[in-house]
């Protein structure tokens, strides 16, 4: 399952210790890196993850949260954050969040956004997955983590 991650993840998009001090800060500068590296534009995107924000919050607990928004990109593609200190995401838990997969999708990519958030998750739903991310010593080992790279996870 996580290998499909690989399809959207790449090692450029995994970030560690990411600082910020609240949600909107969160996805302000996730928007950032994905003008950095995909060429999005980050002030229409960070507008589409706060609507998408203000439909329900995309916390889904236990400190994970997984924005997501459509994006005038060709294939589905995700960032991975892991934050230096958990902030408030009006999860539905109520608890903090320090793991954050950003999730974009095509304009047109219903079933397939569906999927990958489904697996993305799955993913992070795991205790085991959740507890690895967190002591992490790198981006390398996060995102060999994220794509189920079992070698890097025994590191």
């Amino acid at each position: 399952m996580s290998s499909e991650i690989r399809s959207f993840l790449s090692s450029e998009n995994v970030i560690v210790s990411m600082e910020a001090s609240c949600k909107r800060s969160v996805l302000k500068q996730l928007a950032a890196h994905a003008q950095k590296t995909m060429g999005l534009d980050e002030t229409s995107l960070l507008d589409s993850l706060l609507e998408r924000e203000q439909l329900g919050s995309t916390g889904i607990g236990r400190g994970v949260a997984v924005p997501h928004a459509r994006a005038e990109i060709s294939q589905m593609r995700g960032i991975f954050a892991r934050l230096a200190q958990p902030v408030d995401f009006d999860s539905i838990d109520d608890r903090p969040v320090d793991l954050v997969f950003l999730l974009l999708a095509p304009e047109r990519a219903d079933a397939d956004h569906l999927k990958a958030l489904s697996r993305v998750a799955r993913l992070l739903r795991s205790d085991e997955v959740q507890d690895a991310m967190r002591g992490a010593a790198d981006a390398e080992a996060l995102y060999a983590i994220a794509v189920g790279d079992a070698d890097a996870q025994a590191a």
